[in-house]
């Protein structure tokens, strides 16, 4: 398997199924471990850098953990195969953009990246497809089980796991779901569902994370600390309380603007797909804002074009490293806006 292979495909996060996915796109699960005996990566040389890196990845691909995927050298990589991981969600937009010695280990069904020396030594990564919250606690405990009898990790009786950024110590779990949440938006009832979460300690950000803005309606919802409390009761909190009632909240939403101004609604799906069948130049922020109401038509029965798959497929291939890799050649922002409109035409027009 190479990263072309993946590349090819459309992702586990986006495959379209699982608990609550007309609103849940993805869930993933993430764990912050540092080794006992090596400086944390703020203070660390370069070669501690590259011990650290040595170290890790052999007991990645040694065990279970690492057997039935690729590992991948992050340092060596070029600009858009590291783009390309982190539009897939396997790396983060700092571990692509990092120096020093540092990769990922991908599974084959892009469950599982095991990121090393991003902030932290060791980045246990679990994502699928829902909410699957439960699932993913299971295999990401097992790989992290795995690799403690191979990595003696950094922990303190009193403290927990000890980590790069103080949010992270105690159970260094960061859970997170990625929300579609378009009828909150159009009812303007998306800032009070924001408020509410950061009152309950939630971080509400974009897509691809801190420091990143929401386009296309999609919102990323995760617990900001992790002291005092179990990995059991944060995933408890988040998939029998959280996310449920944000996906109500959603729902009725929905509901409310298909009974109450079903001509609004469908004209905005229908001049969304407009845009997208007959655009000669777009951008990859206005693709995804004009593929969330399709999204939101689909789920609802109100468009019928294609199904949920082709727009998901859609949806990543028309960001601009994957659009490059398919192009076969390094564009600039406008000819990549030509090629994505283009692109975009051609697959539409099968789909009629």
């Amino acid at each position: 398997m190479t990263l072309d292979d993946l590349s090819r495909t459309t992702g586990e996060w986006l495959r379209g199924v699982g608990q609550m996915s007309d609103v849940v796109l993805s869930s993933r699960i993430r764990l912050a471990r540092n080794l006992s005996d090596r400086p944390f990566l703020t203070t660390a040389s370069s070669s501690d850098r590259t011990e650290i890196y040595r170290a890790v990845a052999d007991a990645i691909t040694s065990t279970s953990a690492g057997q039935d995927g690729i590992l991948i050298d992050v340092d060596e990589a070029d600009v858009l195969d590291r783009e390309i991981l982190v539009e897939r969600h396997l790396v983060s937009r700092q571990h692509a953009g990092g120096e020093g010695s540092r990769g990922v280990s991908v599974s084959a069904d892009e469950t599982r990246a095991l990121m090393i020396n991003e902030e932290d030594h060791l980045r246990i990564q679990a994502l699928r497809s829902g909410l699957e919250l439960d699932a993913l606690w299971e295999d990401i405990n097992q790989v992290d089980d795995t690799l403690a009898e191979r990595l003696n990790f950094a922990f303190d009786r009193q403290w927990g796991y000890l980590t790069a950024c103080p949010t992270n110590v105690g159970t260094g779990i960061r859970v997170s779901v990625m929300l579609h949440l378009p009828a909150l938006k159009m009812t303007k009832e998306i800032e009070r569902v924001a408020r509410a979460a950061r009152d309950m300690r939630l971080a509400v950000r974009g897509m691809h994370g801190e420091g990143t803005d929401v386009v296309g309606d999609l919102y990323q919802l995760s617990n900001q600390t992790t002291l005092g409390k179990s990995e059991r009761e944060v995933i408890e909190s988040f998939s029998q309380v959280i996310v449920p009632k944000v996906v109500e909240y959603e729902r009725a939403a929905r509901e409310s603007l298909s009974q109450s101004t079903p001509e609004r609604l469908d004209d905005q799906i229908w001049r969304a797909y407009g845009v997208l069948s007959n655009a000669r130049s777009i951008s990859s922020d206005e693709t995804q804002a004009m593929l969330s109401p399709l999204r939101m038509g689909i789920h609802l029965g109100r468009f019928d074009r294609f199904d949920i798959a082709t727009l998901n497929e859609l949806f990543l291939h028309t960001q601009p490293a994957h659009l490059q890799r398919i192009a076969g050649k390094s564009l600039e922002d406008e000819q990549r806006d030509v090629v994505r409109a283009e692109f975009l035409r051609e697959r539409l027009a099968e789909t009629s």
